[in-house]
């Protein structure tokens, strides 16, 4: 029994990998936005039109991903994949998540390192981010209406979203905070009414020799880089960078922005790998780009290559260490979704476990929330100040200058959102309309 043969009723056909290659090559090539974005892409693609999955299997995989370090969006493919394809249709979602991305991010870092000026970058995406914060916005009210349905769950859910846009807490406390309160209250007796999976839809039992030794073997392929790179005496800056972000593809809760700050330390004071501002620069074209934000990491290997490894060539040796970097980023989530995933497929025939899974459902529409909130205030205004409320309590609300609201952004949002919920139209018209839009607001110097 494959694991697409567990999904509900309501479901379509099963995809063929060639069909699942070519949704899942237009969702990398358009995962503009962050993960909000990304998540809201996908459930519109994958539940509503294809019809591939229902919506409680891809809710059910969203929890887990929110739990994981690394990028939530980016797993939450491979786990689709692997839901409806198997060990290959996951490779292959996963994969294209992240290749179209790194493509361009190898192509943009090899023009700042050669250029060092990211500016020209902002008319071209300028109408994206419009049409990216209507996707994000949509994401918000379709998982609000079919997960928020007990007071319970709204409570949680909000809870979620005051933590973090007024305190800003690590979401993933939040998350597994949710996934606690869910299981208590579960526990003592308030079950919420969930579609639990039968003994007949769950994937066989694994084999724990066998988890084991495919555990292993992926752990082997993850760090075979590590040992080639010491057999051919590569440059010793190559082999440490690479066991840095080994490490840190295991510790990286709350995405690119999470992290960034203590990346841009190690890589600057520590080991000289960057100047300073270049991971600001970095960080700017990974918000252009397809694909998880994280990427703005191969953006550090790039340069390390580019700078250590000049003997391959400049531009080679700079895609070399982005490669690297994403290499030891992205393949620990394959491991992730293919060692824990069947676990977390029959955790849906247990009451108290898919009740906590539930509670944890209700914290990610709070943190998709404060995601939409966050980037639109940055896409509509110009700019975003942090005023105190409690300042004893660290309370605090981001509020934006009335006089920095940016018209032509308001406008594009507007528009973008008429065509989406008025007009019907898929994302891939309404992304390129708005890209065109804002490129041509930008080059007759409009905004």
């Amino acid at each position: 029994m494959t694991a697409f043969d567990g999904a509900d009723s309501q479901v379509g056909t099963r995809p063929t990998l060639s069909e699942l290659t070519g949704v899942f090559a237009r969702i990398g090539c358009l995962s503009f936005g962050g993960p909000a974005g990304q998540i809201g892409m996908m459930h519109r693609s994958l539940v509503e039109e294809k019809r591939w999955i229902s919506e409680e299997r891809f809710l059910h995989a969203l929890n887990y991903c929110m739990l994981l370090p690394g990028p939530e969006a980016q797993q939450l493919a491979t786990y689709i994949g692997w839901l409806v394809g198997g060990i290959r249709g996951g490779i292959i979602a996963g994969l294209l998540f992240i290749l179209p991305g790194l493509f361009v991010m190898i192509g943009l870092s090899a023009a700042y390192a050669i250029w060092q000026e990211t500016a020209w970058l902002d008319g071209l995406f300028f109408g994206l981010k419009a049409a990216v914060l209507v996707i994000v916005v949509e994401a918000v009210i379709r998982l609000g209406r079919k997960t928020l349905k007990t007071g319970f769950l709204r409570g949680i859910a909000a809870f979620a979203f005051v933590a973090l846009f007024f305190f800003g807490l690590p979401f993933p406390l939040v998350v597994l905070g949710a996934g606690i309160a869910g299981f208590v209250a579960a526990r003592m007796g308030d079950k919420p009414d969930l579609p639990l999976a039968q003994s007949a839809d769950l994937p066989e039992k694994r084999r724990p020799l066998r988890a084991v030794a495919s555990l292993l073997l992926w752990i082997a392929v993850w760090q075979a880089p590590l040992l080639l790179l010491w057999a051919l005496s590569a440059p010793e800056s190559l082999a440490a960078m690479f066991s840095f972000f080994s490490r840190m593809a295991l510790v990286t809760f709350g995405g690119a922005y999470a992290v960034l700050a203590y990346v841009a330390q190690v890589a600057v004071e520590d080991h000289g790998w960057l100047r300073a501002g270049e991971m600001v620069d970095g960080l700017a074209l990974a918000e252009t780009t397809p694909g998880p934000l994280v990427l703005v990491l191969s953006f550090v290997g790039f340069l390390v290559g580019f700078r250590e490894a000049s003997g391959l060539g400049v531009i080679a040796g700079g895609a070399l260490g982005a490669v690297l970097v994403a290499w030891a980023t992205f393949v620990p989530s394959f491991i992730f979704i293919f060692a824990g995933a069947p676990f977390i497929e029959r955790l849906r025939g247990n009451a108290v476990m898919s009740a906590a899974l539930s509670a944890i459902t209700a914290a990610v529409v709070g943190v998709i929330l404060n995601l939409a909130l966050w980037f639109g205030l940055h896409v509509l205004f110009a700019e975003v100040v942090k005023l105190p409320i409690v300042p004893s309590l660290g309370l605090t609300v981001s509020s934006p200058v009335l006089s920095s609201i940016d018209l032509a952004a308001v406008a594009l949002f507007i528009l973008s959102a008429f065509l989406l919920f008025r007009f019907r139209l898929g994302l891939v018209p309404v992304l390129l309309f708005c890209a065109f839009a804002g490129l041509a607001l930008r080059l007759s110097g409009l905004v």
